[in-house]
């Protein structure tokens, strides 16, 4: 099977190539088969090599609602139960106001936004 671990990004990069071509046949390789093997060890290699060397920063708490915001088609008038009156949400989303406890469970409860990433300080300006 002649896999190593990945240390560089030129590994990585060489992973990803493979993963590619391995996913590119007429169908994913099955599970128990050599490719497939090969598939879901490449595939985990690249996983613990990207959550070392590129993790995600959860998102700032403003940039979240402004996310849930658009993926659920929602408006400023739907956020008004959540955060307060119209001026109150424009305040909170161009970062004037900070989310207070009672905003932030309301907007986890509601919205299913991780009380996590509520709770993680604002970006500024």
């Amino acid at each position: 099977m002649n896999i190593r671990p990945i240390h560089t990004a030129a590994d990585h990069q060489a992973a990803l190539r493979e993963i590619s071509a391995l996913m590119a046949a007429e169908h994913d390789p099955e599970s128990g088969t050599p490719e497939g093997d090969r598939l879901d060890i490449l595939a985990t290699l690249v996983q613990a090599y990207e959550a070392r060397h590129m993790p995600i920063e959860p998102p700032d708490p403003v940039e979240a609602i402004k996310f849930r915001m658009e993926q659920s088609g929602l408006s400023v008038k739907d956020l008004e139960p959540l955060i307060g009156k119209s001026n109150r949400v424009y305040e909170v989303l161009n970062r004037k106001r900070p989310l207070t406890l009672p905003m932030i469970r309301r907007l986890h409860h509601s919205l299913g936004i991780p009380a996590e990433i509520l709770i993680a300080e604002t970006m500024t300006g």
